[in-house]
């Protein structure tokens, strides 16, 4: 009896470093039929990799997409690839402006009757001057934050209604900058810098998720929210926002191994969506060197990232500036 005991301890420690070898993949989803997922900047990139997956799984994907164009050719690449009858349709959102926000999320309301998992995936980084949104936003916060702040507040009632998750895609940039947030000058009026302000929009949106987080259990609500990072992923975020010089290293940097397929990329956002037995306060990604590559799973997460009175300000402070109070 002792002996089969020690045998069966010595397969879990080989299962247990198989799986930190390994990681997360999406091998370990089984049928998602009947589940509904909805993605923010599902057009290209880790968002349409995400898509992709999910619906070869069986699920239904709602985009949410700035450009009719490419959503639309990304909808006809998807159904080339699994089938002209696969459960998939896009909604025009552009998250830099709050009235499309609303548009958008007034629409989902009405015709997605079910929401198991928000993914809010889309964001512009490393924009080289200073730009606001309509609403006055700098515009990376504008974008990343404000706009995603909005969208998961008007859909949380769908989604609670059916015990479901959020997911907010962060990015280890979070450690970039100064680590908390900007109060008195939000828009960084008097010291813009492209990749200190990225950083602000990324940690604004992890600290939303977190004091979400806090929010829901004081609430007894039943909706989990998680938060992941792509690591260094070969997509067209620095492309279509950075500038001439970001884009051209970050080009070089996607020749070498220290950046990864787009559809890894989309592993911990649908990781995130679907695992069971996560940790909320958790920031998920790849494990390997740098946490940028490698398996998928829990990586490092800093306090900072959580410090509860920055949340609580930054909760109230986002909820004046777009106008919109959350029901929880």
């Amino acid at each position: 009896m002792k002996s089969r005991c020690k045998i069966l301890k010595l397969e879990n420690r080989l299962a247990d470093n198989v799986n930190e070898t390994i990681g997360w993949t999406p091998d370990r989803l089984g049928s998602l039929d009947g589940k509904t997922f909805v993605i923010t900047g599902a057009n290209s990139g880790t968002g349409f990799e995400a898509s992709r997956i999910l619906l070869s799984k069986g699920a239904k994907v709602v985009m949410l997409n700035r450009s009719t164009d490419k959503s639309n050719a990304a909808v006809e690449k998807l159904k080339q690839e699994l089938g002209e009858n696969i459960p998939v349709n896009f909604v025009r959102m552009d998250l830099s402006e709050l009235a499309s926000v609303r548009q958008a999320a007034a629409e989902i309301v009405n015709t997605v009757p079910q929401i198991d998992a928000l993914i809010c995936n889309a964001a512009i980084a490393q924009v080289p001057t200073q730009q606001l949104t309509v609403d006055g936003f700098e515009s990376q916060l504008g974008t990343n934050h404000f706009g995603h702040f909005v969208l998961c507040g008007m859909l949380f009632d769908r989604i609670e209604e059916n015990n479901g998750r959020i997911v907010v895609v962060a990015s280890l940039g979070y450690k970039m900058g100064i680590k908390t947030i900007q109060f008195d000058d939000l828009n960084w009026d008097k010291n813009y810098s492209a990749n200190p302000v990225y950083s602000q929009s990324k940690l604004a949106q992890m600290m939303f998720a977190y004091e979400l987080q806090d929010k829901i259990k004081a609430a007894g609500k039943n909706v989990k929210t998680y938060v992941c990072h792509p690591g260094s992923s070969a997509t067209s975020l620095i492309s279509t926002s950075g500038s001439l010089i970001t884009r051209i290293v970050f080009k070089l940097m996607s020749l070498s191994p220290m950046v990864q397929s787009a559809e890894k990329g989309a592993y911990p956002e649908i990781m995130c969506a679907t695992e069971d037995g996560l940790e909320q306060r958790a920031l998920y990604g790849p494990t390997g060197r740098m946490e940028w590559i490698g398996p998928v799973g829990q990586g490092t997460l800093e306090p900072y990232a959580y410090d509860k009175p920055v949340m609580e300000k930054l909760w109230t402070r986002s909820e004046r500036e777009t106008g919109f109070k959350w029901n929880i």
